[in-house]
């Protein structure tokens, strides 16, 4: 651990891959952080999301593991090389210097610019300086993980970024209310149509074929609609390895940690 960001504590609300590409940078540079998660997380990318320590008790991303934890014990493994991961809906009383909400709700939910001397909020529905100290752009192009210290991010499109000329279709849906169930795997190789699983009583399909990027962990309750899988027409991407965007957006949150460090302590 770095001996000069030890005692700066981040805490994240949220642990799938964007919020995992940020926790994964701020760890690596040796700042000590703890993951907040819900009961079922809704991560898609499970194989790079510190989130899936949730189901699996543990997980490793590129070389840092992280593991499913009780309040009690996140200050001491927070200071180690292990990444803790909690079941906290809620902002635990941890002490932190630093906040990232990184949930990727689209809107403002319980964060506030008083939750921590420094608040960094990723995405659109934050505005810095009222709801949070800054705010990382999560959209992709020319402003892909900058940092703002007035203003919000560019609105919610609605629409995923373009990937292998697939933008809309690559995703997943939920086609009704009900339980995910599995026959896919992540990092499976798929044909256009393959029955992937379903949902409730309707089956899920690949939209062409593709390298299976991400699924929702089987067994979870899901609503119509919701985005439960990730199919990537290039079929040789490594879907073990963070993503070019959850590294652009965490070097943004790393920006931003050490901007105000150098404000606060003249680092």
């Amino acid at each position: 651990m770095n001996a000069r960001f030890a005692d700066v504590l981040v805490v994240f609300r949220g642990g799938g891959d964007l919020a995992t590409g940020a926790a994964w940078r701020l760890k690596r540079a040796g700042f000590p952080l703890v993951v907040c998660e819900l009961e079922r997380p809704l991560t898609v990318r499970r194989s790079v999301a510190f989130s899936t320590a949730v189901d699996d008790g543990e997980v490793v991303v590129e070389g840092v593991r992280a593991v499913r934890a009780t309040p009690a014990e996140a200050r001491t493994l927070a200071g180690t090389d292990v990444v803790p991961v909690l079941v906290s809906p809620v902002l635990p009383p941890l002490g932190a210097d630093v906040v990232v909400d990184a949930r990727m709700a689209k809107r403002a939910l319980d964060t506030t610019i008083g939750d921590a001397p420094l608040v960094v909020a990723l995405g659109p529905g934050f505005t810095a300086g009222v709801d949070c100290h800054a705010v990382v752009e999560t959209m992709r192009g020319a402003g892909l993980g900058r940092v703002l210290w007035s203003g919000a991010a560019a609105p919610n499109t609605g629409t995923p970024g373009e990937i292998g000329g697939r933008g809309a279709e690559r995703v997943l849906r939920a086609p009704e209310t009900g339980t995910v169930r599995w026959r896919a795997r992540i990092g499976e190789t798929v044909a256009a149509g393959t029955v992937l699983g379903g949902v409730g009583e309707s089956d899920v399909t690949a939209p062409f074929a593709g390298l299976v990027r991400g699924l929702v962990a089987g067994g979870t309750p899901v609503e119509r609609g919701l985005k439960i899988g990730d199919v990537d027409p290039r079929t040789d991407t490594d879907w073990r390895l963070i993503s070019d965007k959850a590294l652009a957006v965490g070097g943004g949150v790393l920006e931003a940690v050490l901007t105000w460090l150098h404000g606060r302590d003249g680092l």
